[in-house]
Formats: structure tokens, C-alpha cells, sequence
């Protein structure tokens, strides 16, 4: 990420409790556990897209730029659906 000047330093994934307080309208989904596990909450949307998982797609690989490879892809997928998503939402 910090290749595309976007810093998640400060990033986590949340409890769902941590967002009691936030107005979810739209959730999205991007790995199967998510889907299976997410919680309903009244009110929201769910839409759910299922992206390569790059941890297990890279079990085995030594070469670290054929890694990165596969992260890279599957960051740049993310971040053309979310863009497609923003444009439908907005």
C-alpha cells in the first residue's frame, strides 16, 4: 500500500462491537471466512466479492518479487472494484 502513498500504519481489523456506534449502510466482503462469518445487521447491504487469498496463494514461494507479485494483483483487484463500487454508490 505504502507504494500507492496509503499508509495503514494505524490499520487493524475491528470487532464488530468497535463499530456499535458507526451507520453501516453497505458492508463489503472480500475473503470467504468474512462472508460466512459476517454478522446481519438491519439496515445494511452486504455484497460480497471473493478476491485470492495472497498468504495462501504464495505458501511455498521463496522468490520475494514473485510474492509481491501476487499481492500487488490482488491490491490492484481490490482497488478497482472498490473504485467500480464508489461510482455505483455515490
Amino acid at each position: 500500500m505504502d507504494e500507492l502513498g496509503i499508509d495503514i500504519q494505524d490499520q487493524y481489523s475491528k470487532h464488530i462491537d468497535e463499530l456499535k456506534d458507526v451507520n453501516l449502510n453497505t458492508i463489503v466482503t472480500v475473503c470467504s471466512h468474512a462472508n460466512e462469518t459476517c454478522p446481519v445487521i438491519p439496515g445494511s447491504n452486504i455484497i460480497h466479492v471473493g478476491f485470492d487469498d495472497p498468504p495462501e496463494l504464495t505458501k511455498g514461494m521463496a522468490n520475494e518479487e514473485e510474492i509481491l507479485e501476487v499481492y500487488r494483483r490482488v491490491r490492484d483487484e481490490i482497488k478497482s472494484f472498490i473504485l467500480k463500487l464508489e461510482t455505483y454508490l455515490y
